[in-house]
């Protein structure tokens, strides 16, 4: 058991008891200080399992979701405890506050966060230039948004710029059109909307090819909270534009699974435990639509390596987590790649 794993454990229950979002900031400032005194060590004694996806070879299956690096601060940092990737943001063209404070929850009993964070971020130009000079052997993806103020009509000129703007740094691109916290956001689902949206992001990458020699891959992450005609219409349009991937899910409105805690209706996406159910079942049905080759990255619930293997069994090429590492912390990341 490497150093970081050994004091997690010891840290938890002191940071469980600072809100949410102030724990979560001091984590990871914790995890950049650690990292420059070389403090990290990778969690992983088995041997790494490369998987080649998307053109991309990952060094394991296992990537931290976005979320947790909303500016891009610790890339190095997440590769060294053993993520095969990482993904930063949802970052946006403009840099915003985000949603008003208390705006993320913790539910202990569930293993489950409510977050209705709101994009908060520095903004695309900042990530960028940290990315510019990312030292580390972990792909890295970038996530990206519409400004809040950014009506659904103009929402295709944030993600262009956003797109624009990452190519030269990201070894991925994942649109965010399923966030529950950006007012309107979701509409982008529809089918006409996510058509046009996807037209404009792929015809702008074979631009972006020409312009820098490479391909990135344009990946698309979807709600939880879609029923059967959505996820046809929206797998419709993905094989029709070739999308290079697409990530499920994001986290949920529905509050079934936490019913009766005194936080259920604090508004904000829920995830953890309680999203794992219905993630998987929204990963196979898009298994089952999408082109064989266009892969699924699978993020929800990810509590163990059970979890992991469970999504891959589903159809994920890869997964993600956020919401397992803050109850399990660092050891996460050896049960699941213990497991997979």
């Amino acid at each position: 058991m490497t150093l970081i794993e050994k004091f997690y454990p010891v840290m938890k229950p002191w940071l469980f008891r600072l809100d949410a979002e102030m724990a979560h900031t001091l984590t990871v400032k914790m995890m950049v200080i650690a990292h420059k005194l070389g403090m990290l060590k990778s969690v992983v004694t088995t041997p790494q399992q490369p998987r080649n996806v998307m053109g991309l070879t990952f060094p394991n299956a296992l990537g931290l979701a976005a979320g947790m690096d909303k500016s891009a601060s610790a890339v190095e940092a997440w590769g060294a405890i053993g993520f095969g990737s990482v993904e930063v943001g949802t970052l946006t063209p403009r840099p915003q506050p985000g949603n008003p404070k208390p705006r993320l929850f913790r539910l202990p009993e569930h293993e489950a966060l409510i977050n209705r964070m709101g994009f908060n971020n520095p903004g695309i130009h900042s990530a960028v230039k940290k990315l510019r000079h990312r030292r580390t052997k972990a792909i890295v993806g970038v996530n990206i948004g519409k400004n809040f103020d950014t009506p659904n009509e103009k929402a295709v000129d944030d993600y262009l710029i956003c797109l624009k703007a990452a190519y030269p740094v990201a070894d991925y691109v994942a649109v965010n059109i399923s966030s529950p916290n950006t007012k309107g956001l979701r509409d982008l689902q529809a089918e006409g909307a996510v058509r046009e949206l996807i037209s404009a992001l792929k015809k702008e990458q074979a631009t972006l090819k020409q312009e820098h020699g490479k391909t990135v891959p344009l990946l698309v992450k979807i709600a939880p909270d879609l029923n059967d005609m959505q996820i046809e219409a929206l797998a419709r349009v993905f094989n029709e534009q070739n999308i290079d991937g697409v990530i499920a899910t994001n986290t949920t409105i529905d509050r079934d699974a936490v019913t009766g805690h005194a936080l259920a209706q604090e508004a904000g996406g829920l995830s953890g435990a309680p999203v794992r159910e219905r993630s998987n079942l929204v990963l196979q049905a898009f298994r089952m639509l999408l082109k064989e080759q266009m892969p699924i990255i699978g993020v929800g619930g990810i509590l163990n390596g059970a979890d992991a293997v469970a999504k891959l069994k589903a159809g994920a090429a890869l997964v993600q987590v956020y919401s397992g590492l803050v109850y399990r912390g660092p050891g996460l990341v050896r049960d699941v790649l213990s497991s997979i």
